[in-house]
């Protein structure tokens, strides 16, 4: 079995706050602020820029699946959740009606 980290008590807090269905933005936000991290600390631990993870954060952009999988793996939570949310972003974005299920 993989050890994968849970999400903090305040990210599930934050999380469970949502109106709105999971999404990959909202996922990358209650991390970081679970871990209490700005987005420029944020962003340098993911190395990407702050601009970048700022319009992630917002919703203008979206990672490429492979750089969502490398961030699942670098922050410790595993691959498969953050694939997932991209890929229902992606498919949510085209009002394709399908739910994506991802197993390792």
């Amino acid at each position: 079995m993989k050890n994968t980290k849970q999400p903090s008590a305040e990210a599930r807090r934050f999380l469970e706050r949502l109106s709105e269905p999971l999404t990959f933005r909202s996922w990358i936000r209650a991390i970081r602020l679970g871990e209490e991290l700005s987005l420029a600390q944020f962003a340098e631990r993911l190395g990407v820029s702050r601009t970048y993870l700022c319009s992630i954060e917002q919703g203008r952009r979206r990672p490429s699946v492979k750089r969502a999988a490398e961030w699942g793996r670098l922050l410790g939570y595993g691959e498969a959740q953050f694939v997932r949310l991209v890929l229902q972003d992606e498919l949510d974005a085209a009002k394709v009606k399908l739910r994506v299920s991802v197993a390792a």
